[in-house]
């Protein structure tokens, strides 16, 4: 027994020794079973520029089995047949294939923000390639030109928005820009505007900041703005500020500033010539008029002889500067932890109008626009399934400028001669101690002098808009998984306080001039007319605000992998308060409310289903129009991920999807912002008063009751029937392609009443819902992105958007010829008569038909009798030329990086635009209503090209001078009519970023210098001023901007 035990340590081992042997054994059998039966995988992984990636990640789903890539990007890997591999690396996208599946060079994508897979619709965000609507996106790094005014972006940057711009004056520069063109003749055809969920102005959007702005979307059809009811008829524009992020505090900031110059200036004569083409006017026209220039008076000037006697006065010159500098800046913070996250921003311009300050002065009324403009942005998730906002926005703008707009200035240099008196007289030895300017004028000082109203005083304001917002988002997966509510609230309070100050100046003129000493003697024109003092005027204080509240119903789910659903329910309060009260309908708070709702589903990604619904009350309409219901509808399919659309088709049209919509959108906003009840009439009960006659003298007035507006209770909502088809193609994974057809019918369209008899005695106007119009167009979108390389990128795109609306019905008087009434045409169309020529002499005229417009010779303008009645007057004026506002809006551009360098260009163009020149405005020696008397300067081109006895050319640009209104030749017709087609360079940058081994010495994470340029070249045929403009060139200039900037990031 003792020898048993002593052996038994012995007896152990043996056993576990044998155990081991067989376990290797079995093990070894296992593994070369295994072997047998596994799969070795080879293949070599890069990234989007077709780089290798080293350090690649390979691993088989569901085991710890895993392979690294080498230098070159290869991986070898073996497992069984069935199993998947996971393809990653740090900061690109995870990629998954079955083992047979397996392609011999995986290429990983790098991974891109929410934002970048998600767009942003109404009251939520939805995957990309399931969006069905006609949505387009805009990258807000598109919205970075060199300028303070955002609209100024819009035009050909994106598809779907028509825009032109009329004035570069700072403050007065807004874009004009419709959605899918003007596709209504009603009241309100401007898109709705939201920011952060918040209903915004044009100012609003022209003041925000690109560097704030996470997600620009243009909504477009009935599926897109259908869910906003009553206030998306005519698009939407959706912008979504951005959030903080967890992670360290990461700081931003943009420097610019920049030189502008108007991208073309009018060219005018010169005086001398000047004073020869006056006289010619006078004498053509009555050849035994007396001459307004003596031979001496002309040859006096042109010696150059006393500047004060014989002005010579350049007003453009005496007035504005070639060029001013303004200036940007804006920083941002953002950052974090997973609980709480912020972004706050702060940013500030300086915009400075082109006009000369006098020294003499001790106040400078030149423009200067100084625009501050603060966000904070705050996320706080209180649980894991409860997430609080606070959002916080001002812009606050402060303004000093001359007591005239500058667009009224720039008009009054061009509308002013330049030898009638010079801006200020020296003093004679009458006025040697007179302590205020003596401003020149003529007549008896009822003339404009241009200088004297940009200098005799200033004006101001301040204009501040603040809002706020909360927003509580709770997921209730407690009660079924993917459901969530979200209540949000938000005031806006919008604050304006303005004054001038201003002298009344003092006018002169020589009453006596002593050639032999050349000395003069002034005669005051206005002696109890001026003020050298400065008089102080209230402008008035006015605020307003806004409320908004609203709550929603959220539900997104995916079941079995393959069918997602979503829902949303919504409603809505807003409530407006108006602080410029007029009378008792304005100073009333209004008020409207809606529910809306959105469902969605998608099989499989594959196939996608959309209806959406708005249900509005709007307080405008009696009790049965007040609400209405505007549904929709829509589907999409995507053919690229069908099972027959295999690898290779899928390397060359990598994505097919096709999308249609229809529904109904409505539009509350039918009338003036004061013409609010229309089921109530306006009744003035102090009226103004009426004369009563009895007998013989007895005569007696007394007050009446005057009626303002009638009562209507079938005034109604203005509803848009609207329908779009789509294409989305995706080629070689590089090239992004849509393509959208639209259609849109509106009706309920407001007007006044055309065909109520004047014997029906109404004394004021009936209104209706009478109008009908229709509209149709397409727009492509195409953009491309590729790396061939680590050191060289490149990137096109474009866009091409064409629209075009007409009437349908509109109630008219009676038209006894086709081509007067609006059925049928163009929305916007431009009407006039048929010019021919010009006639040739008096044969010409006694041969032609009778023109009614007054007085007429040869080098007048001779038009076409359209009815061949003999006789040329209103009944022959027909449709001539297209609508102000372009048809067709398209843009390109380019943009390349080599290593540290970068450079873009984009080009702008619009087409099928037309506009009239404005006659009385550009046509010398003519007097404009301006608020005092002017004689109109001469533009080079009219001299250049106009008849007369020694050119009688029957086709000259310009028919014969004249100094008085020829109401002949002053209408609407094809004489006057331009193209307003043009392409513009829009936008040039150039950067540099320096290397990160550089800025990493100075604590920053990048550094880029660049210059860029704005409006830098225009190619058109009209050459008078910026064809942009239309025929309001004769104001402040579209500004040309030449730029530098510095972006820093810490």
């Amino acid at each position: 027994m003792k020898k048993l035990l002593c052996n038994l340590p012995r007896f152990v081992l043996w056993i576990a020794f044998l155990l081991i042997i067989e376990s290797y054994v079995t093990l070894q059998a296992q593994t070369s079973s295994s072997n047998n039966s596994s799969k070795a995988i080879s293949g070599k992984i890069v990234d989007e520029t077709d780089l290798p990636i080293a350090g690649a990640t390979v691993q088989v789903k569901g085991s710890t089995k895993g392979a690294i890539s080498d230098i070159d990007g290869l991986f070898t890997i073996s497992s069984e047949p069935g199993s998947i591999l996971i393809f990653s690396f740090l900061g690109y996208q995870s990629i998954e294939y079955k083992i047979d599946k397996v392609p011999q060079t995986i290429k990983l994508l790098p991974k891109v923000d929410e934002l970048d897979e998600v767009t942003v619709v109404g009251f939520a965000k939805q995957k990309k390639e399931s969006v069905i609507g006609a949505i387009s996106t805009l990258k807000p790094e598109r919205l970075k030109i060199p300028t303070s005014n955002l609209t100024q972006a819009l035009g050909g940057n994106v598809a779907g928005i028509i825009s032109y711009q009329l004035s570069g004056e700072p403050g007065n520069d807004n874009v004009e820009f419709f959605i899918r063109g003007v596709t209504t003749f009603g009241y309100s055809k401007s898109p709705l505007i939201l920011i952060d969920n918040i209903e915004s102005s044009t100012t609003d959007l022209s003041r925000l900041s690109a560097d704030d702005i996470a997600a620009f979307s243009i909504m477009k059809d009935a599926t897109a703005t259908a869910i906003y009811g009553a206030r998306g008829a005519n698009g939407v524009i959706l912008i979504t500020t951005k959030q903080g992020k967890p992670g360290k505090v990461k700081i931003s900031a943009r420097v610019e500033g920049s030189l502008s110059a108007p991208t073309k200036r009018i060219d005018m004569v010169d005086p001398i010539s000047y004073m020869k083409y006056h006289n010619e006017a006078v004498l053509t026209r009555n050849p035994l008029a007396v001459r307004p220039h003596t031979d001496e008076k002309i040859a006096s000037t042109k010696a150059g002889k006393n500047p004060y006697v014989y002005p010579a006065v350049d007003w453009y010159n005496e007035l504005f500067n070639d060029n001013v500098f303004n200036s940007r800046a804006n920083i941002n913070m953002s950052g974090g932890s997973e609980t709480a996250r912020y972004y706050v921003s702060l940013g500030i311009s300086d915009d400075n109008g082109i006009m000369k300050v006098d020294k003499r002065n001790n106040y400078n009324s030149n423009i200067d626009l100084k625009k501050i403009y603060v966000r904070s942005n705050i996320d706080i998730d209180v649980t894991k399934t409860t997430t609080f906002s606070v959002k916080f926005s001002g812009n606050f703008d402060d303004y000093t400028g001359p007591i005239v707009s500058g667009n009224d200035l720039y008009r009054r240099a061009m509308a002013t001669s330049p030898v009638l008196f010079p801006k200020y007289y020296m003093p004679d030895e009458n006025h040697t101690s007179t302590s205020h300017i003596l401003f020149g004028n003529a007549g008896d000082g009822n003339y404009i002098n241009p200088y004297a109203e940009m200098i005799r005083g200033y004006k101001q304001y301040t204009n501040s808009v603040i809002s706020a917002q909360a927003e509580l988002n709770q997921k209730l997966d407690f009660i079924t998984p993917g459901l969530s509510i979200k209540v949000f609230a938000s005031t806006t309070r919008n604050s304006y306080s303005g004054q001038q100050r201003s002298t009344s100046p003092f006018y002169y003129s020589i009453s006596y001039y002593d050639k032999l000493t050349d000395t003069y003697t002034l005669r005051e024109l206005n002696p109890n007319g001026g003020r050298e003092d400065l008089d102080y005027t209230a402008e008035g204080n006015q605020v307003s605000s806004s409320y908004y509240y609203e709550a929603s119903l959220n539900y997104n789910r995916t079941f079995r992998e393959k069918h997602n659903i979503t829902g949303l329910l919504v409603g809505v309060l807003r409530e407006n308060k108006s602080g410029g009260a007029s009378s008792i309908q304005t100073s009333l708070p209004a008020r409207n409310i809606g529910l809306s709702g959105r469902f969605t589903y998608a099989y499989d990604g594959r196939y996608f289903a959309e209806a959406n619904f708005g249900y509005n009350g709007s307080e405008r309409f009696a009790k049965n129009e007040r609400f209405g219901l505007f549904p929709s509808i829509g589907a999409g399919w995507m053919i690229s991920e069908e099972k027959f659309w295999n690898q290779d088709l899928k390397n060359i049209i990598n994505k097919l999807k096709l999308k249609g919509t229809y529904g109904l959108v409505g539009n509350d906003n039918i009338g003036a912002w004061n013409d609010r009840f229309f089921y109530m009439s306006e009744v003035n009960l102090n009226g103004s008063g009426a004369n009563f006659s009895w007998g013989q003298d007895f005569e007696r007035n007394v007050g009446t009751i005057d009626m303002i507006r009638y009562r209507n209770d079938k005034i109604k909502w203005e509803i848009a029937q609207k329908m779009n088809l789509g294409l989305e193609v995706g080629l070689f994974n590089i090239f992004d392609i849509q393509f959208d057809y639209f259609t849109e019918y509106r009706k309920n369209i407001f007007g006044e009443r055309q065909t109520i008899p004047y014997e029906m005695g109404f004394s004021a106007p009936l209104f209706a819902n009478k109008g009908e119009a229709s509209s149709h167009g397409f727009e492509v979108q195409v953009d491309a992105n590729h790396a061939f390389n680590k050191n060289f990128w490149l990137g096109v795109r474009g866009n091409f958007t064409y629209a075009t609306g007409k009437y349908e019905y509109v109630e008219e008087p009676y038209r006894p010829y086709p081509w007067l009434s609006h059925i049928g045409k163009r929305i916007e169309q431009s009407y006039g008569l048929v010019a021919e020529r010009l006639f040739i002499d008096e044969e010409d005229i006694a041969n032609s038909p009778v023109q009614t417009y007054g007085e007429y010779m040869p080098g007048d303008i001779k038009y076409k009798d359209i009815n061949n009645d003999g006789i040329i007057n209103d009944e022959d004026i027909v449709p001539i030329g297209f609508a102000k506002s372009p048809e067709i809006v398209y843009g390109f551009g380019v943009s390349m990086g080599y290593k540290n360098f970068d450079i873009s260009c984009f080009f702008q163009g619009a087409a099928r635009s037309s506009f009239f020149i404005n006659s009385k405005a550009t046509n010398p020696f003519m007097q404009m209503d301006l608020g005092g008397n002017n004689l109109n300067g001469m533009m080079q081109a009219y001299a250049d090209d106009y008849w007369s006895e020694s050119n009688r050319n029957i086709y000259a640009t310009f028919p014969r001078l004249s100094t008085t209104d020829i109401a002949n030749n002053n209408r609407n017709s094809t004489w006057w009519l331009r193209d307003g087609s043009y392409l513009r360079l829009k936008s040039v940058e150039i950067g540099y970023t320096l290397p990160k081994r550089l800025t990493s010495h100075l604590g920053m994470s990048n550094l880029r210098i660049y210059a860029s340029g704005l409006n830098l070249f225009a190619w058109n045929r009209f050459k008078l001023w910026d064809v942009e403009q239309g025929n309001d060139g004769m104001q402040y200039p579209i500004q040309a901007v030449y730029n530098f900037g510095i972006n820093l990031s810490f």
